[in-house]
């Protein structure tokens, strides 16, 4: 069977490979999915796209597969592993930190003010992929991250640097660097004035960087001969799949629960009532993620969160019931008991994780009396919450875990109303149509709205 594209997503332990006919029709259609095991570690990513391959072959009932295209995304080995260093944490260092988890970044450091021997110490223990620097609006102070910029350098990692801060400081970050063979990028202000964020330009550097410096990771230098178009980290083409459908339908958060960790995802301005009332600047497009809230690998954590009384109670079975399902665990459910108790956990996972990345309402009390003021991200204003990733596309109930999310505000937290949407990724292609869409908007827009069921 001849294949117009193929996007592969290369996880740390899946590679799932979505295949896609009559790209360039008006009726684009999902052909199938397979998986397999990834092999990135044993030195040959080939090996397990091979096998995600033949997977599809069968699910669809070929007798062979042959594709025009191969897209991929990866989050293979840590995925894209950054350090952040800015000035102030809730001014350069929240916008720089904003910028790499939007791209779809993992960050292992963040650092504020000037480095310490311990951070320099945590920095090169855990090798990153891209090391950030920020610090200072334009014009403003310089010396902090040059400071830093000297340090870093000094240590001679070889490991890409983006410089997203000062304006004044580009000619000297320049001379910094020089000759010690760390590849820079120089890159507009993260944080050009007070309270104005500036994200998006240093987002598609550290994807273009990724997509660069992808061959380091075992095995995946094969793989980038293979790809005829883009390599971007997975959670980033959640992302992108989430900003383009913002585009054609409006405010929305997307959730994506993992078996390691649950990422949220939201495009929204925010009501106008609440703008008035933030106390700091909130992107348009902003991603966490929670490294305890995974419903496999972490899923001992989730477990506690909830108690082994309440999950007894919920399940209605006896704690020796439980530990026997919790020590024989799969990650992925068979029976009616297993698939219950995964439901517990992507419950609290999801609740948990969107109240992270909500904002709030806070009272203060002054002379005049008592004022209100909101911080953090304002999610009133959501038309549609959309589940993807492995739980929220395959439970029983994912639709009523979603519907829970607005009955647990307990009245100060900027959640999503009762009146939002819930959308499914039937297809679970939600990152596939992220990659699908740097080369094909058009066609991926028609298959996402397919497989969230929009007319």
């Amino acid at each position: 069977m001849r294949i117009d594209v193929l996007v592969v997503e290369i996880g740390s332990t899946t590679t799932v490979v979505n295949a896609f006919n009559g790209i360039y029709s008006l009726n684009p259609a999902f052909v199938g999915q397979g998986q397999a095991p990834t092999t990135v570690l044993e030195g040959d990513v080939k090996i397990g796209l091979k096998g995600a391959i033949e997977s599809l072959r069968q699910n669809i009932g070929a007798s062979e597969i042959e594709y025009d295209e191969l897209l991929a995304t990866s989050s293979a080995a840590g995925g894209l592993r950054m350090t952040v260093h800015g000035l102030v944490y809730d001014m350069t260092v929240r916008a720089a930190k904003e910028a790499a988890l939007g791209a779809g970044a993992n960050i292992h450091q963040i650092t504020a003010g000037r480095l310490r021997k311990s951070d320099l110490k945590k920095l090169v223990a855990i090798k990153p992929n891209i090391i950030l620097i920020a610090g200072g609006v334009d014009y403003g102070e310089r010396d902090t991250a040059i400071y830093n910029a000297e340090l870093i350098a000094e240590l001679g990692l070889g490991i890409p640097v983006i410089y997203a801060g000062n304006i004044e400081n580009h000619d000297d970050i320049r001379d910094i660097f020089e000759g010690t063979g760390t590849r820079l990028y120089i890159v507009e202000n993260v944080y050009p004035k007070i309270d104005q964020l500036n994200i998006e330009p240093t987002r598609k550097v550290i994807q273009e960087v990724f997509e660069e410096h992808i061959t380091n990771a075992p095995g995946m230098k094969k793989m980038r001969e293979m790809v005829t178009g883009n390599i971007i980290p997975t959670p980033g083409a959640v992302m992108i799949a989430s900003k383009l459908l913002y585009d054609e339908i409006g405010d929305l958060i997307t959730i994506d629960v993992g078996g390691a960790t649950t990422d949220v995802h939201s495009v929204t301005e925010g009501s106008d009532e609440v703008n008035r009332m933030l106390i700091s600047p909130e992107p348009l497009a902003k991603r966490t993620v929670e490294g305890d809230l995974g419903v496999y690998v972490n899923m001992k954590n989730v477990v506690e969160r909830v108690g082994v009384e309440k999950l007894c109670n919920n399940l209605e079975i006896d704690e020796e019931t439980l530990n026997t399902l919790i020590n024989n665990y799969k990650p992925i459910p068979e029976t009616e008991l297993e698939k219950r108790l995964v439901e517990e956990l992507t419950l609290e996972a999801v609740i948990t994780a969107v109240k992270r990345h909500c904002g709030r309402f806070r009272h203060l009390y002054g002379p005049s009396g008592k004022k209100t003021i909101a911080e953090g991200k304002d999610l009133t204003n959501v038309k549609y919450i959309v589940g993807t990733g492995g739980a929220l596309t395959k439970l029983p109930n994912r639709i009523e875990i979603l519907r829970k999310i607005a009955l647990s505000n307990k009245g100060d937290e900027l959640l999503p109303t009762k009146e939002a949407r819930i959308l499914i990724d039937n297809n679970y292609i939600m990152a596939s149509l992220g990659v699908l869409s740097k080369k094909y908007p058009d066609t991926a827009i028609k298959l996402l709205k397919e497989s969230l069921e929009i007319n």
